[in-house]
């Protein structure tokens, strides 16, 4: 059977006009794994008001970061995609679960080439059911529906694997080479806390508190907030950086339910007003920048801390097109052409 890969990555508006931000937004939104609400409080919160404010107030930040060959994103994605396409000898696709670049163009262009077997790569480290499980059921809803002849397998998340966390840890200090930092902050994307209690598969596990991340159990396959916690610890034994000069937090809250804490820009002031004179933040939870790195950390997050009595603020990139990631990924396929990995 003839193998190809397919990568996928979150997605982008097709520019930062207002109408194709709220295009991409009531995709992106409406999905019921990101907003896990009855369908008829969804359609009602995001189409009568989400998207009659936050359009506007978007477009304008993604003017902020936006590059002239389009959305950092999905250019990061494309080089990323060819590098890893030029080292390998099957074909490899891209797609994103939102916006015009989909999933299903994504396999389309796989299938045309004649693949009759996809292994299908999301691009994020972590389980979470609005990031990496989304990406699943999307792509395995378009295969069953069209595409039922073309055998499909799953590369698992990856947030402990030896490999990602050597080139996590390398991209970490080659960056901070020249910055004396007094503290790292690694900031995840946050996700609601009833998300985790309803990725809990053994239904009792987890409890959000200072222990059950601790506990071991079969639940932490598809704990969010483990495997975060799990990535600091393994970057920090690597660098061996030393107790005390990191934290977690997670960032972009929406709504007014809990969601996982500590909130980034809480973190950011309290740093700036307990005397942290020198702050690195990295985000780890991405493997590409886009809105939520360049413009919410880079940018606002670097004003939050100075504004508190900060003084340096480096912001580490994230993975993007690194050789070494390259790489990586094309060491993984590899493996999976000589023997195939399921979830």
């Amino acid at each position: 059977m003839k193998k190809g890969i397919l990568l996928v990555n979150l997605g982008s508006p097709d520019s930062t006009k207002v109408k194709d931000v709220r295009k991409y937004l009531d995709e992106f939104l409406m999905d019921e794994r990101v907003i896990d609400i009855p369908r008829w409080k969804r359609y009602l919160l995001i189409k009568g008001i989400i998207l009659n404010t936050r359009p506007k107030k978007s477009a304008k930040a993604y003017k902020k970061i936006w590059w002239k060959e389009g959305s950092p994103l999905v250019v990061i994605s494309e080089r990323f995609s060819k590098k890893v396409a030029d080292k390998l000898e099957i074909p490899v696709a891209l797609g994103m679960r939102y916006g015009s670049m989909s999933i299903e163009s994504g396999i389309a262009q796989l299938v045309k080439r004649g693949v009759e077997e996809i292994l299908l790569v999301p691009l994020y480290p972590h389980y979470a059911m609005s990031s990496f499980e989304t990406v699943v059921e999307k792509a395995k809803e378009i295969n069953r529906k069209k595409y039922p002849t073309i055998k499909m397998d799953v590369m698992p998340v990856f947030y402990n694997n030896s490999d990602y966390i050597k080139v996590m840890s390398a991209n970490l200090k080659r960056h901070l080479s020249g910055f004396e930092y007094d503290h790292i902050l690694f900031s995840y994307h946050g996700i609601p806390e009833r998300h985790i209690i309803k990725s809990d598969t053994t239904n009792s596990h987890c409890k959000i508190d200072g222990s059950c991340c601790d506990t071991h159990s079969k639940a932490h396959r598809t704990c969010y907030r483990h495997q975060c916690f799990e990535t600091t610890k393994a970057i920090a034994k690597t660098l061996q950086l030393k107790e005390g000069t990191y934290s977690n937090s997670f960032q972009s809250r929406l709504l007014k339910d809990p969601w996982l804490k500590p909130y980034t820009d809480f973190e950011l002031e309290k740093f700036g007003k307990e005397g942290v004179k020198n702050l690195a933040v990295i985000t780890p939870a991405f493997v590409a920048d886009c809105l939520e790195t360049l413009e919410e950390i880079a940018m606002e997050g670097e004003h939050q801390f100075k504004s508190a009595g900060g003084q340096g603020y480096k912001h580490i990139p994230c993975l993007n097109d690194n050789d070494d990631w390259v790489d990586v990924m094309v060491n993984w396929v590899n493996e999976w052409v000589g023997e195939p990995v399921n979830i």
